[in-house]
């Protein structure tokens, strides 16, 4: 008999994290913090499709952008339409209210989004090929003080984490009244610097994004550049100091730079970005501003909007650094221990039971002895340990086992949900 050859493992994509236990509770702690923060504001939930024509993304976040041209996932489907994984959240929750006419209704239309986005980069902490988002949309006022209000409530998702070692940047990118003044300004001056001829190219479509560049030699050759801070029009600079008065009532500190781009071509007026230190090359942990002209650009009214998209792997990151933990927990609060088939049979019942009362419950399996079960109640981080066998199953009772206080008590299997609620609300005892 031929020795059949092992098939070979299966890895993820390059790029792509797997978040599993013990990670994986941080990672929804993160996830489902941001977005309770965004619904106390009154951000109401949308669910958006993983992929949507590639035309949305060429239009919507700009085909001179690195993300439209280097960094889509863009392929045919059956019927040879080209559709592309989407790389960011924005463009399609405006196609998504455009469509579904959200913006003929109050204003402004305020919703939030969670899920991945996907850019082919070159894989590095911090920066992935699916990466993970939960990002708001406000549409339909031109109001400063709705920018404040999505710039507050970022602010305050990263702090409900207990994040602290960041800093808030914020800038103003202009309108339409004063971006081509500065525009023919900027060009002006890289056009007289020996630029190569991508990047050259890049200046005539989009001036700004030279700005953005990470080359050193680039930056050091734009370092004298203009600025668009300095353009700006009566009406967007008293946009964007009502802005930062209102950052200043909220509490909210920043820092001004005037060399902020972004990498969308959307932004319009107030533009920020929330930076960790703490994560070397790839430390922008979320960011976002206002788009003037988009719903238009995508074929709706004109309206404008602000959002922000802020970005659960590296606010992971972040916390590893400044050495926090959130969500880690108990798996369950209570571990069900049978010894015997009739007692098994009885505690399958018992755990259902508790499932459907609310309660968080899980038992051993496999026929493991009292020892060895009562191992995988320490390995679920349970509370409480109850424990079934002849003797109790004979009295209709069961132990339970406090695996914090070290105690046990016996309860009648009647009145076992009605005393197990009433444990969780006694907190557990602290280290002595």
């Amino acid at each position: 008999m031929t020795k059949s050859k092992k098939n070979p493992v299966i890895h993820a994509p390059k790029g792509v994290p797997d978040y599993i236990p013990p990670v994986s509770p941080e990672f929804l702690a993160v996830r489902d913090g941001f977005t309770h923060q965004a619904h106390l504001a009154g951000y109401e939930h949308i669910e958006l499709p993983i992929f949507e024509e590639t035309t949305l993304f060429a239009r919507g976040v700009g085909e001179s952008t690195d993300v439209v041209s280097k960094e889509m996932y863009t392929f045919e489907d059956r019927g040879g339409r080209s559709v592309t994984l989407r790389p960011e959240g924005t463009a399609g929750v405006m196609r998504a209210v455009i469509e579904h006419g959200l913006d003929r209704g109050q204003l402004p239309v305020k919703l939030v989004y969670a899920g991945p986005c996907f850019r082919y980069e070159r894989p590095q902490a911090g920066r992935y090929r699916q990466l993970q988002q939960v990002g708001v949309e406000a549409i339909g006022v031109d109001d400063p003080a709705l920018d404040a209000e999505v710039i507050a409530l970022a602010d305050r998702c990263f702090r409900s984490i207990g994040l602290q070692g960041y800093r808030l940047e914020l800038t103003s990118l202009g309108d339409h009244t004063c971006r081509p003044e500065y525009r023919k300004k900027l060009q002006e001056f890289l056009f007289a610097l020996p630029l190569d001829e991508e990047t050259r190219r890049r200046a005539e479509i989009n001036p700004l994004r030279i700005l953005d560049d990470k080359r050193e030699s680039v930056r050091e050759m734009t370092a004298e550049a203009p600025l668009m801070l300095d353009y700006l029009s009566a009406e967007t600079r008293e946009h964007f100091e009502t802005v930062t008065g209102l950052l200043d009532d909220l509490g909210v500190a920043y820092e001004i730079n005037p060399r902020m781009v972004r990498g969308l071509d959307y932004y319009t007026k107030t533009c920020f970005e929330f930076v960790h230190d703490g994560l070397g090359a790839q430390s922008g942990i979320g960011g976002g501003g206002r788009y003037d002209g988009l719903m238009a650009e995508l074929g709706g009214q004109e309206l404008s909007g602000i959002g922000f998209g802020l970005g659960v792997d590296r606010a992971l990151l972040a916390l590893q650094t400044e050495k926090l933990t959130v969500g880690a927990g108990n798996r369950v609060d209570f571990y069900g221990i049978a010894l015997g088939a009739e007692a098994k049979r009885a505690m399958v019942k018992i755990i259902h039971q508790l499932r459907v009362a609310g309660l968080r419950a899980d038992m051993a399996y496999g026929d493991r002895g009292l020892k060895g079960a009562m191992k995988g109640a320490s390995r679920a981080g349970a509370r409480f340990a109850l424990v079934l066998g002849d003797q109790e199953l004979a009295s209709q009772s069961i132990a339970v086992k406090d695996l914090d206080a070290h105690t046990q008590q016996e309860v009648t299997l009647h009145g076992l949900e009605v005393f197990l609620a009433e444990q969780l609300k006694t907190p557990a005892p602290g280290p002595a």
